[in-house]
């Protein structure tokens, strides 16, 4: 058995950024546009006008304050309220792939490592831009990597999940090195139309490269142990599939066919699971709260991070234990734990111990537990 380790991560951004000022703009736009065309349902009590969203609501509610996607003149069209992506042909790399291939490359830099050395490609997200063939296949292809390649979608928990199943064929010895890559498009799935959620999530890549501990070039992180539990909900879901045209209404313009969720019940329900899964792993592993040096968690609410943070630490997490980038980049779905790993771990001592932590639905939560090595 060999012991897997973290020898480098990278993290692609688009170059398009939407501020909450771009956005309340944009969504109070078309609210006026709806309530003017429906302004006699509307006087006569048939249905309620849209109300506007504002600044201040998005940071109260979330924390968030920009976030970067693949198109912004679609998402801030009052006509459209979607990103517009150029239609590519087969042969061309996807757009999935395009993102991941630029994440991919930095973490290969980082590691000191060339795709030839990496055996395996995890493309492990929350959406896939087709049911098959495997994304991860055509970033193999991309990379000029052999071995072979598989996607995983557990939501917003993929990366976490992801690591946990590379970490487990280095430890067996199936595979010498492999990339765990989150390309996130989350813009595509999000209903920019709703108020409660429009301005939820943005893009971005990220990936991780994991091999055997004793193979590590340079500073990287010993995976200690990987822990993943699930438990079914419909509070967060998401109803489009390959088999929407075949139902009655399956092509009909339904607000089911995006990202849907019961705000109130995933706090509720999510962060008392999610607070014991990382205090019964660390148990297991005998590590208490006070040899913790740093929380990676899913970056999806300031609120619920405060409130795991304060949960696992036992106090008031301080701002560089518990590192949140939701504020630049919104929630990135299965991307956002190893956005914040990736930019705030190089301070760390040798010795020192960490937990990546995703959760989202499914329900789902991964974490992974590291020790600093340099």
């Amino acid at each position: 058995m060999y012991t897997p380790a973290i020898t480098g991560t990278g993290v692609f951004t688009p170059e398009n950024i939407i501020t909450n000022a771009e956005l309340v703009t944009a969504f109070n736009a078309y609210a006026d546009r709806m309530n003017t065309q429906n302004a006699e349902a509307i006087a006569a009590g048939e249905m309620e006008p849209m109300q506007h969203s504002s600044e201040e609501f998005i940071v109260k509610a979330s924390g968030i304050e920009n976030r970067y996607v693949m198109d912004k003149t679609g998402v801030l069209d009052p006509e459209v309220m979607y990103p517009r992506l150029r239609q590519r042909s087969d042969d061309e790399p996807g757009i999935m792939t395009e993102m991941a291939v630029d994440a991919c490359r930095k973490a290969l830099e980082q590691a000191g490592r060339t795709p030839e050395e990496v055996d395996l490609v995890i493309c492990a997200a929350s959406n896939h831009e087709r049911a098959y063939p495997a994304v991860a296949v055509e970033i193999q292809q991309a990379l000029g990597i052999k071995g072979f390649g598989f996607d995983m979608n557990v939501a917003c928990s993929s990366a976490t999940f992801g690591i946990q199943a590379a970490a487990d064929m280095v430890r067996s010895g199936s595979v010498g090195a492999a990339l765990v890559v989150n390309p996130e498009i989350c813009s595509g799935h999000l209903e920019w139309r709703d108020r409660d959620c429009h301005f939820i999530f943005g893009d971005v890549a990220t990936a991780t490269l994991i091999e055997r501990v004793e193979d590590a070039k340079g500073p990287h992180f010993e995976i200690l142990s990987t822990r993943c539990a699930t438990e079914f909900s419909n509070n967060i879901r998401n109803n489009n599939g390959f088999l929407r045209r075949s139902r009655p209404d399956g092509l009909t313009d339904r607000r089911d066919m995006q990202f849907m969720q019961n705000g109130r019940k995933v706090f509720k329900e999510v962060l008392p699971m999610v607070s014991k899964h990382i205090s019964d792993h660390m148990g297991a592993e005998g590590i208490a709260n006070t040899d913790l040096k740093r929380l990676w968690l899913h970056q999806a609410n300031k609120t619920m991070n405060d409130f795991i943070g304060k949960k696992v630490l036992g106090r008031e997490p301080e701002p560089s234990e518990q590192p949140n980038i939701l504020q630049d980049y919104a929630n990135t779905s299965s991307a956002g734990s190893i956005i914040a790993f990736s930019k705030h771990s190089d301070d760390l001592q040798e010795g020192d111990l960490g937990l990546i932590c995703s959760f989202g639905a499914g329900y789902s939560v991964g974490s992974v537990i590291v020790r600093r090595h340099v």
